[in-house]
């Protein structure tokens, strides 16, 4: 079933992106992994690669990855946007909305414990997917380093400000985790530390 979604992904025109990428990004890690992390989209790198994070951004990653004693091997990375945006600009709503399918579609397939999202697009889709209402912008950096918890398709923090479930529906589905943190981009453009993220 990958498969077919990734030549669904590389083979994909149904948006103004196809016109100025390289190549359409697939998902790419362990199948069977329990972590899968998504960005927003890839960099100049990646598109000329064809590869997930080999850019400076990817470099962070594996620092960060190191730090927790985690291999490539061990996760699954893909985007929340498949083709590289024009200049780094920001995406599109049509754009997400076009994307959106395919990235559900890998989270089914992969069935993860944890999903670990990088900068504030790919937490924002996160958020408006599991129906939580959005922190106020001022503080969405609030999100970042903490840790969410979930009975799909309804979604709860872990601190006492928690979004209660219906006794229904409690144990319904498992439980599924979520890591916000920020894009490992950010150390390479303000030249801070991997610690801040």
């Amino acid at each position: 079933m990958i498969h077919k979604l990734n030549d669904e992904i590389r083979s994909c025109r149904k948006c103004r992106l196809c016109d100025t990428r390289i190549h359409a990004l697939c998902g790419e890690g362990n199948l069977k992994s329990k972590l899968m992390i998504i960005a927003q989209a890839p960099g100049e790198n990646e598109d000329r690669e064809g590869k997930m994070f080999i850019g400076p951004s990817g470099k962070v990653l594996d620092e960060l990855l190191e730090i927790t004693d985690i291999s490539r091997t061990d996760i699954y990375m893909t985007d929340l946007i498949k083709c590289m945006l024009p200049r780094y600009r920001r995406s599109k709503q049509d754009e997400i909305k076009i994307c959106r399918k395919y990235l559900n579609k890998e989270i089914d397939l992969i069935d993860p414990s944890v999903i670990s999202s990088l900068g504030f697009f790919a937490t924002r889709y996160l958020f408006h997917l599991y129906g939580v209402t959005l922190p106020p912008k001022p503080g969405f950096h609030e999100v970042y380093g903490k840790l969410f918890f979930s009975f799909a398709p309804r979604f709860c923090h872990s601190s006492s400000r928690s979004l209660a479930l219906p006794e229904n529906e409690k144990n319904c589905h498992a439980p599924f985790n979520y890591f916000f943190v920020l894009h490992p981009f950010r150390t390479v453009c303000q030249k801070s530390s991997i610690f801040e993220l």
